[in-house]
């Protein structure tokens, strides 16, 4: 089954249950995968979906700081429940020993020795995992291997 028919499918599901905050984020991935189909005038490839969907995280994260800072703390748990469902669009993130693993194979086909070449390593595995390592985590993980 593909990401869309999923989406759909859900999406009758929460109509069924009267399902207010999945039925919002169904619509809102609708409406998004529609708008970047058009944009690009054929569907969405599996890695654009994916990209799509790091993009709502990152904006549901970033929501979910403001509305605390500004002591909205109903609004914030709105969009944490919201981030839960989108979450389940997520490709499997890779665990900790799978990315100190390709690390190491990263660090040796770049031929990394110091942290001045930490992006050139990082670049590597996003290429080659997008969407399933977080940034801020991978880029912690090569500045300790390449410090020691």
């Amino acid at each position: 089954m593909d990401y869309k028919s999923k989406i759909e499918e859900g999406l009758k599901e929460a109509l069924k249950k009267r399902d207010t905050i999945r039925l919002s984020v169904f619509r809102m991935l609708l409406a998004a995968i529609k708008n970047k189909e058009v944009e690009k005038i054929r569907p969405l490839s599996d890695e654009e979906f994916f990209g799509l969907v790091r993009t709502s995280i990152k904006q549901h994260n970033d929501s979910i700081e403001s509305f605390k800072k500004g002591q909205r703390f109903e609004l914030a748990e709105k969009e944490e429940k919201e981030l839960e469902i989108l979450k389940e669009f997520q490709p499997a993130q890779l665990s900790e020993e799978e990315i100190l693993k390709e690390i190491e194979e990263a660090v040796a086909a770049v031929g990394a020795t110091s942290r001045k070449e930490m992006g050139k390593v990082i670049k590597v595995l996003m290429d080659k995992f997008p969407g399933r390592i977080d940034g801020k985590v991978l880029s912690t993980m090569v500045l300790q291997r390449l410090s020691s």
